[in-house]
């Protein structure tokens, strides 16, 4: 399926707890793409309340270099009704939806968002979804997930989640073919793929997060999301698509149509034969370029 014209450009997505006003305070000066206000994991039980409360002041202070703003909510559904009444407001692009159980769940939480959007005069539709796949019984679901709502432009697992479920460690090996569904079902869908293969919860090994990335990238992932700052430039660099990558990109694209309009279906490009499959995947590469 062709991908999906109004997707974000994501390369990086980086958590930062809700409660934590010094993370709060520097989280625009990372240079991720989207910053990741975190309702669930990172935030104590009895902290819930405090953080939907301090939503207001950080949506606008996160954002102010630039970066879309995503909320992660809760997966219980009387936190999550809580969560969304207190995340869907103006400035806020997207909510990440944790251990997602079906295209149904998906569907039910696009409801609610949508009752919050017509009371906050938000234009339907506004806020996006992540989805994050973070248990064994939605994992044949995967490819209806993706598909289960106009809201969903990306599909990722939770690593850490699926695999303790599974009975195995968050590795590399341990995780691949669970991530290249993700990557299948997401591009079946024409969203973005999201997440990498490999564990990286060693941030003195930026070479090998680096390695990691490069491998996810050619796998098919598009973006990823990291919880210390030290890793956005790596994948701004591994999932970006560098000036000299463009050139050439637009420079095939443009040897292609020539090819084409002399009657050609192929045609010979820097020592290469390219044709449709290779001038598409530039194509999209053009299109994930950022300004």
């Amino acid at each position: 399926m062709p991908v999906r014209p109004d997707l974000p450009t994501w390369r990086s997505l980086m958590f930062v707890p809700a409660t934590k006003d010094n993370f709060i305070a520097k989280a625009h000066t990372r240079g991720a793409d989207a910053i990741i206000l975190d309702l669930e994991d990172s935030v104590a039980p009895a902290e819930k309340d405090a953080a939907r409360r301090a939503l207001p002041a950080a949506v606008p202070t996160v954002s102010q270099g630039g970066a879309d703003v995503v909320v992660r909510i809760n997966r219980p559904l009387e936190l999550a009704v809580a969560d969304i009444a207190a995340a869907v407001m103006p400035g806020v692009a997207a909510l990440m939806l944790p251990k997602v159980m079906g295209p149904e769940h998906v569907k039910l939480l696009s409801e609610a968002v949508a009752a919050r959007e017509a009371a906050s005069g938000l234009a339907p539709g506004a806020v996006r979804f992540i989805a994050i796949i973070e248990t064994p019984e939605a994992l044949p679901a995967l490819g209806a997930i993706a598909a289960a709502d106009p809201r969903v432009v990306a599909l990722g697992i939770g690593a850490e989640d699926l695999s303790t479920e599974l009975g195995g460690s968050p590795t590399g090996d341990a995780l691949y073919v669970y991530a290249m569904l993700v990557v299948a079902a997401a591009r079946g869908a024409g969203i973005l793929p999201l997440g990498s293969v490999g564990r990286f919860a060693d941030f003195s090994d930026l070479a090998g997060y680096r390695d990691s990335l490069r491998r996810s990238r050619g796998l098919g992932f598009a973006c990823t999301a990291c919880i210390h700052p030290a890793h956005v430039p790596i994948i701004n660099e591994a999932y970006g698509v560098g000036a000299a990558d463009a050139d050439r990109a637009r420079r095939l694209i443009a040897a292609f149509e020539q090819a084409v309009a002399a009657g050609q279906g192929a045609a010979a490009f820097e020592g290469a034969m390219i044709d449709l499959p290779v001038v598409e995947r530039a194509r999209r590469l053009l299109a994930r370029a950022r300004p």
